[in-house]
Formats: C-alpha cells, structure tokens, sequence
C-alpha cells in the first residue's frame, strides 16, 4: 500500500476537497439531528468508495461514520433485485431476448433481428431516466413523456424509429427497477439523512432522492470544492506522428513520472486501443498499473475462443473460420491440424463445406480430422431454445478440450458466467419469459451467436491488480477527489476528446429536456469541466497524434487548441531514450546448391534460375514456398487457370463430336465454362469481374478459331504431361495445347501456349528471342525434328492472336545447351547469388531472406536516431 500510505496524509488537490466536503456531511448531519451511523453518502462512482471511507477515519477518528455509498450498491445491499418475467432488467444477455419478445408480441416478427438490438440499446438509456421517478408518480409521468413521442404510423419514413421509441418508453415503465427500494417507507425511516456528493454530471435520481428526504437530503458538488492550486501546474504539449509515436511518448511520460517520484500517475483512458499499447510498453519496462475502466469483454482472448466456435459452425463458414478455431482445440493435435492446414491451402479450399463434401477415403487420417471437427460443428447446427443451445456449446468446447482452458483463466471464468454456461446458472433462465417468449422461443445459430456477441460487447473484464500500483488508468472525469501527482492524457486529438460529445440516442432536443437525458449542451459542460479539473493536477502531459492509422490528418481537439492559445502550456519534451543504431549491412547471399542435385526442371524453375539463381536456390532445391491464401479474391492467375480448363473441355468435346455451326459452338463453349465454374467450386460473386467480359471473350476466341481452323489447323491434345530426359536431368512440363498444322503434306506439331496478359506483353516475349524460354523449353518437351511453337493471346476484349516464334527449333538448341551448362556449373559448385535486378524483385516470395534492402553494396541512409 505504498502509494496510499504517501496520500494519506497529503496537503495536496484531493485532500483539502474532502476535508471540505466530508466537513458539509458532518454539519448536515448535525443540523438536522441525524445519527451518522443511519446517515448515508452517495459517491459519484465506486472507486470512491474507500477514498471517502480513508478521509473520513483521517478527520473524524473518533465516533461514528457513515455509509458511503453509491446508489445502486446501496439498492443491492438494501435488497437483491429480482426482475419478472419481462421486466427490464439492465442485463443485455436478458434485456435482448425480452426484446425479441415484445417484438413478436406487437406483430413485428418479421423486423425482430433488425430491432431487437436498438429496442434494447434505447430502453437502456431511458431506464435510469424512469427509474429516477418514484414509483408511484410513474403512471403520470409516463402519460406526459408519450405527449412526446412521435406517430408510429404506417408507411411514415421514420416508422420503425417511432416504433422502437414507443416500445422502449412503455417497455421501462412496465418495469420494476432495481433503485426502487430506495424510495420504500422502511427505507426513509431507517435513514436519517442521504447526502449526495456530485461529480461533474448529475445522476438523474439524485432530485428525486432529494425530493424524497426533503430537507434531510443535501447536495454537494465535488468540483465547486476545489480549491486553487498553490501553484501553476507544470502543462506539457506533446504532438505524435502516429498511434504508435503517441503510445510511445505517452509510456516514456509515465515512466518518467515513476522515476521521479510523481506517483500515482494518472493515465486517462480516452481511446482503449491506444492504452493497449501503452500498457504493453509499461509492462515490458516492469511498471505495475491499476486498470479500474477495465476492458470490453469481447476483445478478451477468451472471448475470442468462444466465438470462433460459434463461427465456424456456421453453415458457410469459410475454411479460414474453421482453423481459426481448432487451431487453439487442445482435443486435436497440432501434427492433424497442420496436415489439415496444407491440403486446405493446397486445394485452395475456400469454404468448409466443399472440403467436407470431399472424398478423403485415400487419406484416412485427414478423414478423421474432418469428421471430428464436422462431428462438433453438428452439435451447434440445430435450432434449440436458449437452455438447450448452452449446454450444447459448453459440450462442444469440453469436447474440443477448451472448457479445462477457461476455467483457468480468469477471463474465461468471466466470460463463462456472462454466457451463463457455468454450473448452476442455467436455473436463471427459467424467468426470462415464459412459453415460446423469451428464453424459450426456438433460436437459429445465427441468432444465437448474435445473442452471445451482444452479451460479450456489453460485458466488461477487470483484471485483479496491485492496489498499490503507482500507474492507475482511469476515464478523465474520474480523477476528481483523487491524490494523482501526475497525469498522462493521450488521445486528446478532434476524433477522440471532443469538447462536445454526441448524446447517445435518437431522442429529440424536446425528450431530452423534458425527460432529462443528457443534451449535448450538458455533456458539453461536464466534458470541459472534467477537463479543467484534469489539468489542475500538478503536473499534465497532454498528447495527441497528427494523423490516423488510414492516413487522414487530425487536428488537436479544440480543448486543446484553446489551452495553445492561453499560452500556458509548453511543448513537451521527448523523455524517451534516444539511441543510435548503426547500419549493419549484409553481404549479397551466394550459396551453393551442389549438395542439393537437380533431378527434374520445369520451364518455370529454368525461368527462375535465369532471373535469380537465388530465388531457384532457396524455392527450386530448398523447397520454400510462400502459403497459399485460403480467402484470396478471385484474381488473374485463377481467371487463367479457369480458362485453361474451359478451353480444354470445350476442345476435347468438340474433337468427339465436331460441329461447325456457330450457334453450337458457343452453346458448347457456355457449357464446358459452366461445367469447369461447378467443378471449381467458384462462386458468382467472387468470379463476377471475369463473367461480364466472358460473352466478348467467348465470341473473339470462337472468330480466331475459325481462321486458325481454314489454316489447316487441327486441335489434337489439351494439358499434356511431358517428359524428356536430358542427360542425368529430367525436363517436365504441361503443355496448354498441341495442334496438328497442314496444308499440303504432313502435319506438323504446333505447340500453343494461352496467355491472358495483355496482347503487348505477349508480342514481347517474342521480341525477346532467347530472352524468353517458356516456347523453346514447351518445345524441348518434343522429340520432333520440325515443331511450330506460338503463344496464344485470349483477350478479355474480343480480340483473340496468335504469336508464332518462327525460330523455336533454334532457340530450343540454344536452350538445352544453356540447361546443360548451368546444370553442370550448379553440380561443380558454382555460387548462385541474388542479383536483386529489375522487376523481378518487385513480388519475389524469397525477398525477405536475400535481404535486398540490407545488402552491402545498396544505398544506405546515415544512422538515424531511433527509440527502444
């Protein structure tokens, strides 16, 4: 309790406001006759608590203390709160199925998944306004607060809003609330005098409070109590390039203050996902913090595990969602899963359901991995009640050997309890709504993982931390009436500290006023109070970035730029520990592939080598490969593939069956495509840039053939698997097509390979002479003596060419020499280096282990300073 015992006693902000304040509950109480025992303390918020309870036992050590409390733990321990059937209970995992309910009962079935959630999300922001009117004075507020609502008329352009308006208004006011206790007679008898100290926002019960203890109850406004600082706070300004320059600069703040002393530090929560980052900074530097804002519990990892199960149980759920998931199953071992992994990225297997549609009996054990996991994704399929789709979740994740993980983690026991799937939880759904209403109407898999999802969105999980921690987290108005020495505030842009906040809701200017929800004009004022009171602590950082992560430019927030123009601020000095680093440049790698013997040689192998001796050194004879993406959009190369297979078919069936007719032609040529689509498992959508232009392709392809067929052209072989040795090495390949060509004599083989580049990149290769090996290599795949070889330009336009590579037997010579003699150097040692040349590094897989940008003999940048 190290940094208690040094506030204890200070002389500091926080101290001389609760010796005002606690001296204003001691002086009501004695003027109005009220035993301090039966006197109780309202606090704005919970974590002040012990605060209140510490100052009173320093200023007051003899007698009696009252309670100090906050409203609604003053309802619990008054009494526990058991809402009815339908009752709105403050409880989202409760509140959304009550929601769906009324929905059904008032006919809008049909709209219940699209206006259960805003139905809930506004009940819950009219609830504290209803539960702050006595109970018996609701009936006639209720029927003054419908003056206000609009016409749920049918057909209206705003009907559905109306509608979710009405519904939440009569939804809390049928509703018992959980503060009600607070206005029951034994209650007003048992307590002598209530005293509510405000922070910088008004709780909407406390009028009513007040008007219930009449002159027993007295208002107290902490920040009116703030007494001037005896001396300017030290106010830094600190502008970040980025989120991570801005995590960074806020963690060297708060190390420095712990260096010097300055503790408790304060660091405001303003943006979560900018305090994630600090706090891994402060946690590889060895400070202890306090999160009291604690975090969402859906961005929990268990959270996380959770919630893939339901995913991947999902009717389409993507081959990605599936691994996700089992993945982190303990019941399956990482061996199964990884040779899972592979013939699902091998296949580019999108969709789980096509790879459990597969016939896997060649392959038993990848067969058992897909029936087990299919065997656990049955389980979640079947639409059930809410207490049966509970214990069929926990039985899959202690199926899958999860449920022994979460009940480990204290993140997980939070989650489980949220999902009310922990023993003896699930009795509590027995009053969420009756019959077929509630918790017992039948929900899908979808509406069931949309119901845990909300649950997990709502609930919050705060981690068991040092009570003496010198860094303590906090939302920025809850620094008032603690003892911080310091305060760290990142997120202070335009985007994230908004000197006016935007008012949850749809509510009109006119509801809000009457009913007293807060206004922009209220949270305004508590925004910049809860501001100014932050910059009275004794020393103030402030920090923001100048641009997010999409590369839009921020603005400081206008708080901000008004505290630039007082000029009492200063800009901050950078408290991180600059280092230099010194280039430590490589050498170009050049290994040696002699130990590693070339058996067999692809065209595209041989291309590599006469790139980047490199590249075919670590992809060719390592055998390294990039993984395949399992949900890549559909792109050229795939665009080409499929195109390869149509053209086959449509060829193969035509060669069975010649027709001439164009109508037939095409008719086929649409059905061979049909057919490859279905085969590939492509869906439309993902294909649809392609089909548009397929009509157009189709009929320039169908125009080419008809000339090349009055050539004296004739299709003989599509896909051809070739061999050819050379020597002790073995050429391989699949040629696209081979054509019979003559006009008088014999025919002479033509070998056509399809490009779909554009047609001037093809007449290039060409160009290109012995620059471009793919034709010669095609050709050296053919014992013929006399061979035609041309490349094929399919265009998605219409057009349709042919370019012939008159000299390919020539090249051919000129191209088996070259293997021969680069095989030969590989086989004697000779080094092969990365050349790191032209374009070809521009998408190479290996890049990242040549090292390119690091070498040498590259242009290097004089040392930077950098941080740690």
């Amino acid at each position: 309790m190290t940094v208690i015992a040094k506030s204890d006693h200070g002389t500091g902000l926080g101290a001389a406001l609760w010796q005002r304040a606690l001296a204003q509950v001691a002086v009501h109480a004695q003027a109005h006759g009220a035993h301090l025992a039966r006197t109780v303390v309202l606090v704005p918020y919970a974590q002040l608590m012990p605060w209140a309870q510490r100052h009173w036992a320093l200023q007051f050590p003899q007698g009696f203390a009252p309670r100090f409390e906050t409203s609604r733990n003053w309802a619990r321990q008054l009494q526990v709160f058991e809402p009815s059937a339908d009752d709105f209970a403050g409880d989202v995992a409760r509140d959304t199925l009550t929601a769906r309910a009324l929905l059904d009962r008032v006919g809008q079935g049909a709209q219940r998944e699209m206006l259960a959630t805003p139905l809930q999300e506004a009940a819950a922001q009219l609830a504290p306004v209803v539960a702050a009117v006595p109970p018996a004075q609701r009936v006639a507020w209720g029927d003054g607060a419908r003056t206000l609502l609009a016409s749920a008329d049918e057909g209206s352009s705003l009907h559905y809003e109306a509608l979710v308006a009405r519904l939440a208004l009569e939804w809390v006011l049928a509703s018992r609330h959980a503060t009600d206790v607070l206005f029951e007679p034994g209650v007003r008898a048992a307590v002598d005098a209530v005293v509510v100290l405000e922070g910088f926002q008004s709780d909407a019960l406390t009028p009513a409070l007040m008007a219930h203890w009449g002159e027993c109850g007295v208002r107290v406004a902490l920040p009116a109590l703030v007494d001037a600082v005896p001396a300017p706070p030290q106010l830094a300004l600190h502008t970040a390039t980025d989120a991570e320059d801005e995590a960074h600069r806020a963690a060297a703040c708060v190390l420095a203050h712990v260096r010097d002393g300055r503790v408790p530090v304060a660091l405001a929560a303003t943006d979560r996902a900018l305090i994630r980052r600090v706090l891994a900074h402060l946690d590889s530097s060895g400070v202890l913090v306090r999160d009291e804002s604690g975090w969402i519990l859906s961005t929990t990892r268990a959270a996380s595990r959770v919630m893939a199960a339901l995913q991947a149980a999902a009717w389409n759920a993507s081959s990605n969602a599936v691994l996700d998931w089992i993945k982190h199953t303990p019941a399956l071992m990482s061996g199964e899963v990884n040779r899972l992994e592979q013939w699902l990225r091998k296949g580019v297997v999108q969709h789980w359901s096509a790879a459990a549609a597969r016939d896997l009996s060649a392959q038993p054990h990848l067969a058992r991995t897909v029936a087990t996991v299919e065997a656990w994704r049955d389980t979640l399929r079947t639409a059930r009640p809410l207490a049966q789709w509970l214990p069929a979740l926990r039985a899959v994740l202690e199926q899958a050997g999860q449920w022994q993980g979460l009940q480990a983690d204290p993140a997980g026991m939070r989650v489980l309890a949220a999902l009310r799937l922990q023993d003896g939880q699930q009795a509590e759904l027995e009053g969420w709504g009756p019959g077929d209403g509630g918790a017992g109407r039948r929900m899908t898999l979808a509406e069931f993982t949309r119901w845990a999802k909300d649950v997990l969105e709502a609930g919050r999980y705060v981690a068991a931390q040092a009570a003496d921690a010198p860094v303590v987290v906090v939302p920025l108005p809850q620094l008032l009436a603690r003892p911080f020495a310091a305060a760290v505030l990142p997120g202070c842009d335009e985007k994230r500290l908004q000197a006016a906040p935007e008012p949850a809701g749809d509510w009109s200017q006119a509801q809000r006023e009457a009913w007293g929800l807060p206004t922009r004009q209220s949270l305004e004022a508590a925004q910049r109070a809860a501001w100014a009171h932050a910059l009275r602590t004794p020393v103030v950082d402030v920090l923001w970035r100048t641009g997010d992560e999409g590369g839009e430019p921020l603005l400081a927030s206008a708080l901000v730029l008004a505290l630039q123009l007082e000029g009492t601020a200063t800009p901050g000095t950078d408290d991180r520990a600059a280092r230099e680093v010194l280039a430590t440049p490589t050498q170009r790698p050049q290994p040696v592939g002699q130990a590693l013997p070339v058996v067999q040689l692809s065209s595209t192998a041989y291309s590599d080598l006469r790139h980047c001796p490199y590249r075919f050194f670590a992809q060719r004879q390592l055998g390294l490969r990039e993984a395949d993406e399992l949900d890549a959009a559909v792109d050229k190369r795939d665009f080409g593939n499929w195109l390869h297979a149509v053209l086959q078919r449509f060829h193969e069936a035509l060669l069975a069956e010649p027709a001439d007719g164009a109508d037939e032609r095409r008719a086929r040529m649409d059905a061979a495509a049909e057919a490859v689509t279905h085969e590939q498992r492509l869906q439309d959508g993902d294909f649809l840039p392609f089909a548009a232009g397929w009509s157009q392709l189709r009929d320039g392809y169908l125009h080419w053939l008809a000339g090349h067929e009055q050539q004296g052209a004739s299709f003989r072989q599509a896909e051809v698997k070739a061999r050819q040795p050379l020597g002790d090495l073995e050429l391989i390949g699949t040629l696209d097509r081979i054509d019979g060509v003559s006009s008088t004599g014999e025919p002479t083989a033509l070998v056509i390979d399809y490009k779909t580049e554009s047609d001037s990149v093809t007449r290039q290769r060409i160009k290109a002479g012995a620059e471009d090996t793919q034709l010669a290599f095609y050709a050296a795949l053919l014992s013929h003596d006399t061979l035609r070889a041309a490349y094929v330009n399919v265009g998605e336009r219409g057009e349709t060419q042919l370019h012939e590579q008159d000299e390919v037997v020539h090249l051919r010579d000129v191209l088996i020499e070259g293997i021969q003699h680069d095989m030969a150097r590989i086989a004697a040692g000779a080094p092969l280096p990365a050349l790191g040349e032209g374009s070809v590094c521009e998408f190479c897989a290996v890049r990242g282990l040549c090292r390119k940008d690091y070498w040498a003999d590259a242009k290097q940048a004089p040392p930077v300073q950098q941080t740690p």
